[in-house]
This record gives structure tokens, C-alpha cells and sequence, in this order.
């Protein structure tokens, strides 16, 4: 009596690997606003707190009509623990329109010529994915 032969141990996941999730949301986020007329001018900027006077990072900085733009991504594979533009919290809208001013000023742009907008992507397990633009936060 023989065993049965042995299958080779699975590595497939039901959800995209957390660490995987928020780079490609913000790649899709990038292409979707490229799309729709945004030229994007940095991915991942850090802001200096020594040198811009704050401390954080913008997903992605843009320009759309003459305007710069920091863009607030936020991935999520479902809805389960809220729509993603539930974490845009006012602090964090605050910091972000902070870094949209270091950005300027640091690249000698008119700081009064700035917007924050966030994107919400999701990504479920099946089926295509969702984008959402939400402009001007405050």
C-alpha cells in the first residue's frame, strides 16, 4: 500500500501581501491622475524638518492647472474597516497642506498656489479596481 504523493506547499495568498498594497495603489493612483490632465513631480517626497520646518511625507506631488498639488493616496483591499478617505483626519490634512508649502518653497513655487487632494484606491481580491478622487481637502 503506497502513500499518496505529497503536493508542494501553496503560497498563494487571498489578499495582495500588506507591504505590496500601498506602492501599487499609489502607482495607479499616479496613473489615473495623469490620465485626467495631472502632471506628477515627485513620488514618496520626504520633507526635511531641519531644512522645510516639517516633518512628513506627501504620496505623491503634482501639477493640475497651474496648481501644485500634494496627493494623499490611501489603498485598501476592501470596505471592511471603512472607505480609505475615512483616514484622511483633519491633523493629517493639516500636515499635508504644511508639506505642500515646504514642497513650494523648496522648489520656488508660489506657495499660494497649492491644493491637497486625496485619492482612495481599493483593491479587492477579485474584480477590477476602484479609484476616487476627492479635491481640495481641508
Amino acid at each position: 500500500m503506497g502513500t499518496a504523493p505529497s503536493r508542494p506547499a501553496t503560497t498563494r495568498r487571498r489578499h495582495p501581501v500588506p507591504e505590496a498594497l500601498g506602492p501599487r495603489g499609489e502607482r495607479l493612483a499616479a496613473a489615473h491622475l495623469e490620465e485626467h490632465g495631472y502632471r506628477v513631480l515627485a513620488r514618496n517626497w520626504r520633507a526635511d524638518p531641519a531644512r522645510d520646518g516639517v516633518r512628513g511625507e506627501a504620496d505623491l506631488v503634482a501639477e493640475h492647472e497651474g496648481v501644485l498639488v500634494v496627493v494623499e493616496v490611501k489603498t485598501r483591499s476592501s470596505l471592511r474597516y471603512g472607505h480609505p478617505f475615512e483616514s484622511v483626519t483633519p491633523g493629517k490634512s493639516a500636515r499635508l497642506h504644511r508639506l505642500a508649502a515646504a514642497w513650494a518653497r523648496r522648489h520656488g513655487r508660489d506657495p499660494l498656489l497649492i491644493r491637497v487632494d486625496a485619492v482612495a484606491v481599493l483593491l479587492p481580491a477579485r474584480g477590477p479596481a476602484g479609484i476616487e478622487v476627492l479635491r481640495q481637502i481641508e
